[in-house]
């Protein structure tokens, strides 16, 4: 981490694109002190900060490594090696994850202190608390997605988390990972401080108290403190309606916004506009090369055993979402070649193939974090009730009432629907981590997609629910204690 910090501190204002104030040249190194001298200077630096937010590797990693994928038939090999259930410390997505939050939260730490010094004008208080807050804002969302796949138990706050990165640290210093307790009151102050200094009541595209609400609402049901959970969900219900089917499908090409809480906006010429290959992209990049068709390459395909769900009904406005009308489908394949089940959740916008805004927060998962508390407090009822409620949405008809005999069908329920809604959204991995054990499900691939390469299940216990700490990191940082397992 040492030296890793080292060469951000030389290279931390290189944001990409559109920050003049960053690129000034002046003698020696560029500090946050030279480079920030008033709140429009401020302004850009956290534009700089939001142009650094991607979901893409999350949501490759989550639908490679579990069952929503399969290998296509027009792969050339690409993510063979995660597909076949590989993860080490030297993993290249570990280290995407871990390398890139850390570059970006020294960077917003550059700036808060740069802001210290700031002058404020009369009149720009409001611009300059409202800077300091969405800067404060991201800082807990990376540390809290930092959790999400480096600590072992996300309802533990004993357990070891990760670096809770407030300050910046010296050149030489070894910094050791919290525990799960000190990440979660790290990230609870900085969501007070942001709420407060937030002009933004809601927005989709930038930070607001909305956004707030909905992160406290998912770390709460990630903890297992559903009471909290429930209230933050039940909040932003009340204010985002769960999308009909023809919302819905419009939602996956960016013209309908009805249940969007929070995404990241994508547009021609921006810096994500290319393919997403290791550092961000066109998330439809991610199944294919070219479009979101049987003639445009994909070389990634939906999982035989997830569309079997999804299909299992006739009427479920996903299926018709997800998969392209070029797909070959076999009522009783034997073979992986059998099918061509082309994927299109993102086929793309503004005249550019698989190009789509990245949704982090929308009204499904606040209605499923609903359901997952009915549950825990042992109301199957009220769960049930919850899982109507999207399905009639799906299905554009009301549909029967399921009932649950245990608890553990309950959640197996919650997440087999969050298989069906969430899927290549960055969910699936996650989900069995936290909720496997108390659902009895695992990964759980069709033998038609996993038999060549030998991977077709893992139990939810397997420690590669648990990301690695990246070998590279531990190598220039002593203080770091690697996961069990690896």
């Amino acid at each position: 981490m040492k030296k890793l910090l080292s060469i951000l501190t030389l290279s931390l204002f290189v944001f990409t694109s559109c920050n003049d104030v960053i690129d000034i040249e002046q003698p020696g190194t560029l500090l946050a002190e030279n480079a920030f001298k008033t709140v429009e200077d401020l302004q850009l630096g956290v534009s700089g900060i939001y142009n650094r937010l991607d979901n893409t590797t999350q949501i490759r990693f989550n639908s490679v490594y579990t069952d929503e994928l399969a290998i296509g038939d027009d792969s050339g090999g690409q993510n063979v090696t995660q597909y076949s259930l590989f993860l080490t410390p030297t993993s290249g997505m570990a280290a995407t994850l871990w390398n890139g939050s850390y570059i970006t939260l020294n960077q917003i730490n550059k700036i808060l202190v740069a802001a210290e010094s700031i002058p404020v004008a009369t009149g720009e208080q409001a611009d300059y608390n409202n800077a300091i807050a969405e800067l404060k804002a991201i800082r807990a969302y990376i540390h809290f997605m930092l959790t999400t796949y480096f600590t072992t138990d996300y309802t533990d706050d004993s357990a070891l988390g990760v670096i809770a990165l407030s300050t910046i640290p010296g050149l030489n210093e070894d910094l050791p990972r919290n525990t799960n307790g000190e990440v979660f009151a790290m990230i609870d102050a900085d969501l007070t401080a942001a709420a407060a200094g937030l002009s933004n009541q809601s927005s989709r595209t930038f930070i607001s108290r909305d956004f707030i609400t909905a992160l406290r609402a998912r770390m709460a049901a990630y903890r297992g403190q559903y009471t909290a959970a429930d209230g933050y969900a039940a909040t932003l219900m009340a204010n985002y309606s769960i999308a009909n089917q023809t919302q819905f499908f419009n939602m996956w090409s960016d013209t309908d916004d009805t249940e969007i809480i929070f995404e990241l906006e994508r547009n021609v010429g921006d810096t994500y506009d290319r393919q997403a290959t290791g550092g961000g992209g066109w998330a439809g990049s991610l199944f294919a090369f070219v479009n979101s068709t049987a003639s445009g390459s994909p070389f990634m395909e939906m999982s035989r055993s997830l569309y079997n769900q999804l299909d299992a009904v006739a009427g479920d406005v996903r299926l018709a979402r997800y998969i392209d009308p070029s797909s070959t489908i076999s009522a009783t394949p034997t073979t992986s070649t059998d099918d061509y089940l082309v994927t299109r959740k993102y086929p793309g916008h503004q005249s550019q193939p698989l190009m789509n805004d990245i949704k982090l927060f929308r009204t499904a998962e606040m209605l499923f974090i609903r359901a997952e508390a009915a549950a825990d407090a042992n109301n199957l009822g009220g769960a049930a009730t919850y899982i109507k409620q999207l399905r009639d949405a799906r299905f554009g008809a009301a549909q029967p009432l399921p009932t649950y005999a245990s608890q553990q069908e309950a959640f197996a329920a919650i997440l087999a629907e969050r298989r069906l809604e969430l899927a290549f959204e960055g969910h699936r991995w996650v989900d069995i981590k936290r909720l496997g054990a108390r659902a009895n499900v695992s990964i759980d691939r069709d033998p038609i997609d996993c038999t060549v390469f030998n991977a077709c299940s893992l139990s939810n216990s397997d420690h590669r629910f648990t990301m690695p700490i990246p070998l590279g990191a531990i190598d220039v940082d002593a203080a770091l204690v690697q996961n069990p397992g690896y």
